[in-house]
């Protein structure tokens, strides 16, 4: 442990921000610990740490000021927050500067903010280049921030329309075999886009907005043929198309469209001697300036932290 030990004033915080800070039992501090070979206590209003190394120590003062920025905006900073913030700064990222943007409000007019760095660069993209790739695990907020922006820009008329497709055959499953009509086939598969969809606009208003058809949801399938123009579209699920179907996807694209398109390659689900067409875009694509390849990775995942601890041990 380094001679002199590390102290930091919370000073600024009340009772209540100093229990968040802290986490529940003290979580926060054990993690401080566990994660920087220190030991971490309250004394008077101060955190004190007692650091291996200076590097530890810089690390710490990082993480614990990061946090303290976040509860002094009214921004949240439970486990998985607080676990963000030590795996940016150990990893030598931006801490703190891409949760404060609020990106748009949800249907309650609860503001929408990048939760990780690598959301907030997929954040950065979208805004700039009409064609963006997002790649990277479940749970990163890959559909989730796409009909955000798909829905900012219907909101915005920057786009008369939002579609929103995916494969249709997916874990070796065929409609065909499905009970019901197209709809009820195709709606479980859709279920995360309508999920992201009732979050932003509220299940009456998608539903009217479905209705009026402008917003569609449709197998991959039904955009052979088309010229998407003056609409934001979604390819989701990415990773199970073939390269046939992603050149017939990606050559839709209209004046004044905007496409995303979302996957994760450690989950392709074709047969063993079908390439994602995915996989075969991201390796033909790059360096075209005008299309966006974002990889997104464990780092963001913001669902339960046993997510993150399942997609390491499956790596």
């Amino acid at each position: 442990m380094s001679s002199t030990p590390l102290t930091i004033s919370l000073s600024q915080l009340n009772d209540q921000q100093l229990r968040q800070l802290c986490g529940a039992m003290d979580e926060h501090l054990k993690l401080l610990e566990e994660h920087f070979d220190s030991k971490v206590f309250l004394n008077n209003h101060h955190l004190v740490c007692e650091c291996s190394s200076k590097e530890n120590e810089s690390m710490v003062s990082k993480v614990v000021n990061s946090a303290i920025e976040l509860i002094l905006t009214f921004q949240k900073c439970d486990a998985p927050t607080f676990l963000m913030l030590i795996d940016h700064v150990k990893q030598g990222l931006p801490p703190i500067a891409h949760l404060k943007r609020v990106i748009a409000s949800n249907a309650q007019g609860k503001p929408i903010l990048a939760k990780t760095y690598g959301q907030a660069v997929l954040v950065d993209a979208l805004q700039k280049q009409d064609m963006v790739f997002a790649l990277g695990p479940a749970g990163t907020g890959k559909t989730y921030i796409s009909v955000v922006f798909a829905v900012n820009a219907l909101k915005l008329n920057h786009v008369k329309k939002i579609i929103l497709t995916r494969p249709a055959v997916e874990a070796g499953e065929n409609l065909g075999f499905l009970p019901g009509d197209l709809k009820e086939k195709v709606d479980p598969y859709l279920r995360p886009l309508y999920d992201a969809l009732y979050d932003m606009l509220g299940m009456e208003t998608t539903n009217r907005y479905i209705e009026k058809g402008t917003i569609e949801i449709a197998p991959l399938a039904y955009m052979r043929g088309r010229t998407l123009e003056q609409a934001f579209v979604i390819l989701d699920e990415a990773q199970n198309t073939t390269a046939a179907q992603m050149k017939m996807f990606l050559t839709r694209m209209g004046h004044g469209a905007h496409m995303v398109i979302n996957g994760d390659l450690t989950q392709i689900d074709l047969k063993k001697d079908q390439k994602s067409g995915l996989q075969d875009a991201a390796d033909r694509l790059q360096g075209i300036p005008e299309i966006a390849f974002v990889t997104l990775s464990d780092v963001d995942v913001v669902r339960h932290p046993i997510v993150k601890k399942v997609l390491k041990r499956y790596e």
